[in-house]
């Protein structure tokens, strides 16, 4: 009886109730719960029921239920429990005959199998007929509660509540002034200068709802903690990401830097080879007339030096009519003109200055949008106007992407019927432009290199490669003049278009409308939005609202404040990495920040 009470404590106790499960259903995760206790705790997680699915109150996993369309008693009691927990139940659950397998624990410590017959709760121990008489002999325990091991009710027999101060008396009162459930001992001795003291009876249901809402309340913040630590675990591998990402910009720059370093040393090495090129040049050319010189004065010495040794008065004289008066010419070396020398001259303070004052870039910390003490700040502002450009720029629609490790803006001029795109590539700024047959309104990044742009006056959606200039990839022609435009998935659009009464068309890759969606308040809208669940948000400039809807077209929120913080013209949005939404309302210059559920 013992294994299987202990069995039924750790294995077949609903950890909502702590009661044995009553009509258990287990979900995706293997979890096991009463059907009414799981009922209770969905019905407490609205976004887990706008998501069509049941929570798991232990691990938080998402259970996809069959039937999304029926009430969420159906989804709960459509639920079995798995083919393990249904044995465990047959075998040990309340009622069945598995507990008649065991013997008497007084006998068993005498050496004896006999079988048992009943179970003392307060005791926890199972006795055979005759133990059993004994037992309830015995002054202190004949008041205990036993249950018959043949009986197979599916009542639950529950431990009697002893006192632990007198542990043969049954707690019967509670004194609200120590908040303490005590006997008619303790509440003679104990507490009785306590004024306020109450029956057991009386205050079981109390106590009871409030646990119940303790439960609700633990529940609710166990869900936000483990949100909570799945965003941050989420974080730590974005702020890794981001930290590898930073390094490898600041090796970038070095090496950007250690190149301007290394031409520099490859020009100055130059110049050195230059210069010592002329010098070697000219004492060359030097050399090779000192020794044709040194040629011809050895002839002339041969000669005269012959002429002197033969004594011969013809031969000498010969030679000094050829000579004359003139003798040879003794070159002074010292007088010439010293070879020019190479020196490499720098100024090693100021070296060293401009190596200290040399910023590669500067690191700082700054808030995410989502942070409530965030503040903006400005990183740069680019000028949209560009050769070409017959009017001024008209901004409708902006989004950055992620090429090949660049960010690229692009952004949608309307007046001068361009995509245009900007980005910075090895400290050099660049920028290109894609003309379109009309004005673009929307942008829709359907990939990191891909996006969609809605040319209503053409009734045009175009396809667009990033590259990171823009490049016409392919025209998808539409029955509408679309202007709001988003990806719902990689092959649906969500477009809407002017005049369409409070509706977004979902469209195919190849302009075709598959269904629309109604879109409440909203009549026509100017921006669509995609959340990270799907869901769709809509602004129309002279509607003072903001609607999100699921892709199904069930409401999640209609946002519309008033007095001072009443919308003026509200038109982009976007979200954050957390969920946040950000509604840029034109006409009061500003953005403002919504939770996920408005």
């Amino acid at each position: 009886m013992a294994t299987a009470k202990k069995l039924t404590e750790n294995h077949l106790t609903c950890v909502i109730c702590t009661e044995v499960f009553t009509d258990p259903a287990t979900l995706h995760c293997h979890h096991t719960f009463c059907k009414s206790c799981l009922l209770k705790y969905t019905y407490t997680q609205p976004e887990a029921v706008q998501a069509k699915s049941i929570p798991c109150p232990s691990c938080r996993q998402q259970t996809n239920v069959t039937n999304p369309d029926s009430p969420v008693e159906e989804w709960v009691s459509q639920l079995k429990p798995s083919h393990v927990m249904q044995g465990l139940m047959d075998d040990f659950g309340p009622g069945t005959k598995a507990v008649e397998e065991h013997v008497c624990g007084v006998c068993t410590k005498q050496g004896k199998t006999t079988p048992a017959t009943s179970w003392c709760s307060v005791c926890d121990v199972v006795y055979c007929e005759g133990c059993l008489q004994l037992h309830n002999m015995m002054p202190g325990l004949c008041d205990h509660e036993v249950a018959h091991l043949s009986d197979h009710t599916k009542t639950k027999v529950k431990r009697r509540f002893m006192c632990q101060v007198h542990r043969d008396k049954p707690i019967e009162l509670f004194c609200k002034d120590c908040k303490q459930a005590i006997c008619t001992i303790c509440c003679s001795i104990k507490h009785r200068a306590c004024k306020d003291v109450d029956t057991i009876e009386s205050m079981t249901p109390l106590v009871k709802e409030q646990l119940t809402k303790k439960i609700e309340k633990l529940g609710i913040n166990i869900a936000a903690a483990n949100n909570i630590i799945t965003q941050r675990k989420s974080t730590i591998q974005d702020v890794k990401s981001n930290s590898q990402t930073l390094k490898d910009q600041v090796m970038k720059a070095r090496e950007t830097v250690m190149r301007a370093i290394l031409r520099k040393e490859k020009q100055l090495l130059g110049d050195i080879d230059k210069a010592t090129d002329e010098q070697l040049s000219e004492l060359q050319a030097d050399i090779k007339s000192q020794e044709i010189e040194l040629q011809m004065y050895q002839q002339q010495y041969e000669f005269t030096a012959n002429a002197v040794t033969s004594n011969c008065e013809m031969d000498m004289y010969a030679v000094y009519d050829s000579v004359g008066e003139k003798s040879p010419d003794n070159r002074d070396t010292d007088n010439r003109p010293a070879a020019r020398s190479v020196v490499f001259t720098h100024d090693l303070d100021k070296l060293s200055k401009a190596v200290d004052e040399l910023q590669l870039g500067e690191v700082q910390v700054v808030h995410d949008v989502s942070d409530p003490v965030s503040f903006p700040v400005l990183h740069h502002t680019i000028d949209c106007k560009e050769d070409g450009d017959g009017k001024d720029p008209l901004v409708r629609d902006v989004t950055v992407l992620t090429v090949d490790g660049i960010k690229v803006v692009v952004v949608a001029d309307y007046n001068n019927n361009r995509l245009k795109t900007y980005y910075t590539s090895n400290f050099k700024s660049f920028h290109n432009q894609l003309l379109l047959s009309s004005d673009p309104w929307q942008i829709a990044k359907l990939c990191e290199s891909q996006i969609a742009v809605s040319v209503p006056d053409s009734k045009e959606i175009v396809i667009v490669n990033v590259t990171p200039g823009p490049v016409l990839l392919s025209t998808i022609k539409t029955s509408k003049d679309y202007y709001a435009l988003a990806c719902l998935s990689p092959s649906q659009l969500a477009a809407g278009t002017d005049g369409q009464s409070h509706f977004v068309d979902i469209l195919d890759m190849t302009g075709r409308r598959l269904r629309s969606i109604n879109t409440g308040v909203i009549r026509s809208p100017d921006f669509i939005h995609v959340t990270r669940k799907n869901n769709l948000i809509v602004s129309e400039g002279d509607v003072k609202s903001l609607v999100c809807v699921t892709s199904e077209g069930d409401a999640v929120f209609t946002y519309t404040p008033t007095g001072d913080r009443a919308l003026t013209w509200p038109l982009g949005i976007t979200t954050t990495s957390t969920g946040d939404i950000l509604l840029v309302d034109y006409h009061s210059h500003k953005v403002i920040q919504l939770t996920e559920l408005g």
